[in-house]
C-alpha cells in the first residue's frame, strides 16, 4: 500500500468515525471556533515527518473520544521524534471534546493552518492541539516554558464605576487563584458579577498550575487591567472572566467576548452541519492529500 493510499484511507475512517459520533440533529455551539494559531516558521520537507504526523493525529482523535487531556508521540527517525497532546475543556461533554479535536485534522493534515510547520499550537473555544519535533537528547521543563504569552484578549473598557470594578476584580481573582489550589487542574465559578474560569495543561502538578495561573492573572492586571472581559493564554495554562454589566434597560448583560472582544480574532474552523456535508469534506480531504503527494515525491 503506497503512502498516498494509507493517508487517503486514514481520512475516510476519521470521516465516518466523526459521523458515527455526530447526530445528525444536534446543533454544533461555538466549540470549534479558532481562537489563535501559532506556527513555527521551520518547516519539514520529507515524507517522514508526514507519516508521523498523520499517524499522531490518528492516535490523537481516536484517544478524543474517551479522555479530555492526551499526550503522545512518534518517531521520525533515531534522533528526533513528534510530540503532540490534546486537552479538551472540563466542562464539555467527551462527544463535543471528540467533534473539536477531528475539526482540526483536516486543516493539519492538509496544512490549511499551519503550512507544513515543524511545530505548532492551534486553540479551539473547546480545545486545543499541540506537536512539536524534539530531540530524544533534549528535555523541556516548566520553569522555561510557564511564562511563555501565547495570546491574549482583551475586551472593552469598563465605561462607569472603574474604581469599584477593580475593587470587584481583585477580588474575584483572588478566588480564582485559591480556588485552582485544590481542583483537578480546572476549576471555574461566579463570583458577584463575574465569571471565571482557569484550566491547566493535564498533567500540570498542582503547585506548577497554581503558580501558572497566577502568572495568567498578573498578565490579566497589566494588560486587560479595564476590560469587561479577558482570556489569557499562556504556555501550561488558561485564563477568562467576563463582567456582567447593567444593560440600559436594566437587565444584566453578559459583556461575553462574542459581544465586546474583537471578533476579527476569531474564524469558523469548521461547521459540520450534517452527515452529507462531513462527508463531501472528507472527500475533498483525499483529493487535497492526493495532490499533496507530489510535493513530497
Amino acid at each position: 500500500m503506497n503512502a498516498s493510499h494509507s493517508i487517503s484511507t486514514t481520512i475516510i475512517f476519521f470521516t465516518f468515525t466523526f459521523l458515527l459520533f455526530l447526530p445528525s440533529s444536534k446543533q454544533l455551539s461555538n466549540h470549534n471556533t479558532l481562537v489563535y494559531k501559532t506556527c513555527s516558521t521551520q518547516t519539514f520537507n520529507h515524507q517522514s515527518y508526514y507519516q508521523s504526523l498523520t499517524s499522531l493525529f490518528q492516535l490523537l482523535i481516536t484517544q478524543s473520544s474517551q479522555y479530555n487531556f492526551f499526550k503522545t508521540n512518534q518517531a521520525i527517525d533515531d534522533n528526533t521524534f513528534l510530540s503532540g497532546f490534546f486537552q479538551c475543556r472540563n466542562d464539555i461533554n467527551k462527544e463535543d471534546c471528540f467533534t473539536c479535536v477531528t475539526s482540526l485534522l483536516p486543516h493539519i493534515i492538509s496544512n490549511t493552518l499551519c503550512s507544513d510547520s515543524t511545530s505548532a499550537r492551534l486553540q479551539l473555544e473547546g480545545c486545543y492541539v499541540q506537536y512539536q519535533t524534539e530531540n530524544f537528547q533534549e528535555t523541556s521543563t516548566y520553569e522555561s516554558q510557564n511564562k511563555n504569552l501565547f495570546h491574549k484578549i482583551c475586551g472593552v473598557p469598563v465605561v462607569e464605576y472603574y474604581v469599584e470594578f477593580k475593587e470587584l476584580m481583585d477580588e474575584a481573582f483572588t478566588i480564582l487563584e485559591n480556588g485552582i489550589v485544590n481542583s483537578d487542574g480546572f476549576y471555574a465559578t461566579d463570583y458577584k458579577k463575574v465569571k471565571l474560569m482557569a484550566q491547566c495543561e493535564g498533567d500540570l502538578r498542582s503547585c506548577a498550575c497554581s503558580e501558572c495561573v497566577g502568572d495568567a492573572v498578573t498578565v490579566a492586571r497589566e494588560e486587560c487591567g479595564s476590560s469587561v472581559s479577558a482570556e489569557i493564554y499562556l504556555d501550561n495554562c488558561f485564563i477568562r472572566y467576563s463582567y456582567m454589566q447593567k444593560s440600559g434597560n436594566g437587565d444584566d448583560e453578559n459583556s461575553d467576548k462574542g459581544a465586546n472582544m474583537n471578533n476579527n480574532t476569531k474564524k469558523v474552523v469548521a461547521i459540520i452541519v450534517g452527515g452529507a456535508a462531513t462527508l463531501f469534506l472528507g472527500l475533498l480531504f483525499v483529493s487535497l492529500l492526493n495532490s499533496k503527494k507530489d510535493d513530497y515525491e
